[in-house]
């Protein structure tokens, strides 16, 4: 009788197991603008604070990294509703990109807050093809990143 009880234990208990396994979770799919939250917007303050500063290796790297933020966001939501946002980015913001490549190669503060100013009318243009004027992007106007350095390292 004791081990009749034991093998059943044994048997739900495997059965249990194998039914959890079965039920994997959903993958995570972030929302179109928890990503722009998430890895966009946090990209487009450090490249601005950086270039403020003229840190030009540091707003290299973040442009490089905004673009790659920009890339992963359209890979997982190339189409919001009937909106083809991966188009839109692609073809509204490659210039700005481009000029913002070129004002950091360069070092010129000048062209960069145009390009600058030119990324951020982009955003703001995106938002308002999206019916998502509500969400209006600006140069930011002080650092939000506290614990981080801007200025170029010695």
């Amino acid at each position: 009788m004791k081990i009749a009880r034991i093998a059943m234990m044994l048997f739900l208990g495997l059965a249990l197991i194998r039914d959890a396994a079965a039920q994997e979770p959903a993958a995570y799919r972030p929302g179109l603008g928890d990503l722009m939250t998430m890895t966009i917007q946090p990209r487009h303050i450090k490249l601005a604070l950086a270039g403020r500063a003229g840190n030009w290796r540091y707003a290299a790297y973040e442009l490089h990294a905004l673009t790659e933020a920009f890339d992963r966001a359209m890979a997982v939501w190339p189409q919001w509703r009937s909106i083809p946002v991966g188009e839109m980015e692609r073809s509204v913001m490659r210039a700005p990109l481009d000029a913002l490549d070129q004002a950091i190669k360069a070092s010129d503060a000048t062209a960069f807050t145009f390009a600058y100013g030119q990324l951020t009318a982009a955003c703001n243009a995106c938002h308002a093809a999206a019916d998502r004027n509500i969400v209006v992007i600006q140069t930011p106007t002080q650092d939000t990143f506290p614990d981080q350095a801007f200025q170029p390292a010695p």
